[in-house]
């Protein structure tokens, strides 16, 4: 079987876990739920099921996704149910927005794992937020007295502009560079205005329990994380099995516990 992990982009999202075989990819956000694919010469089945129903999968399970049981199915199953969890990210390959004056990676725009892929991607520079009906980032009480637009278009319209009306992007194979020539949160945090940057701040702070899904992140970006998410325990619960590594062991167990007593 391959595994491995890519980032979902654009805008970006998480990264996904992917388990392939030859007839079947099985693929998930958060280690919790399961997409399984089955891919014939007619057409795809698709089913959904959670760790618990792999762990006590039967013969039905496996009808739903074929009429007849596949031992090549259970033997997936049977890897799912005990797979250790993340995967190793294979999307080397990234498409950066630059920046206007130093034509330095401003927002990254897509990643994949070849270069053939590179050319099923469009080439427009245009760089996308998470909407703000995928993740609200709260408002400051006078952006709500103003009626200011949500927070995410408010940080797309600063990266549009800091790109320029004649904007630039390029294909860049991060192996082949040093981390600190990218943003390590996806997107440039160095505003002169200090509303600029409380608005960028507030984004990837409330973008911190997908972003923990990094597998780049140096210890002291993944703690300056950690500790942006203390509000959000249910999704740190959610993503934890994705994280590659945990800083704060003590925080991240306490919003764990914290997501178990919010769903009694």
């Amino acid at each position: 079987m391959k595994t491995f992990a890519k980032r979902l982009t654009p805008p970006y999202s998480g990264q996904i876990q992917i388990v392939e075989t030859d007839t079947y990819r099985a693929l998930t956000l958060d280690g919790q739920i399961w997409e399984v694919q089955y891919l014939n010469r007619i057409h795809i089945r698709i089913c959904t099921m959670s760790a618990k129903e792999l762990q006590a999968r039967s013969s039905k399970l496996a009808q739903t996704v074929d009429d007849v049981a596949d031992p090549a199915l259970g033997e997936l199953f049977d890897f799912l149910a005990t797979v250790q969890l993340p995967f190793t990210a294979i999307d080397h390959f990234e498409y950066w927005l630059l920046d206007r004056e130093e034509k330095a990676p401003l927002a990254l725009i897509y990643s994949c794992a070849t270069e053939q892929e590179m050319e099923k991607f469009p080439s427009r520079a245009d760089w996308n937020s998470l909407p703000d009906a995928a993740m609200h980032v709260q408002k400051t009480d006078s952006e709500i007295a103003s009626g200011a637009p949500p927070v995410n278009y408010q940080l797309e319209s600063l990266v549009s502009e800091r790109a320029g009306t004649s904007r630039r992007a390029k294909w860049v194979d991060r192996r082949e560079h040093t981390p600190e020539l990218f943003p390590p949160y996806l997107v440039r945090e160095d505003w002169p205005e200090p509303k600029h940057a409380s608005i960028c701040k507030r984004y990837i702070d409330r973008q911190a329990p997908r972003l923990l899904m990094l597998q780049t992140l140096m210890q002291g970006e993944r703690a300056r994380l950690e500790q942006s998410c203390e509000p959000y325990a249910t999704e740190v619960a959610r993503f934890f099995s994705v994280y590659p590594e945990v800083m704060d062991t003590e925080l991240i167990n306490a919003l764990r516990v914290e997501a178990r007593l919010l769903a009694v």
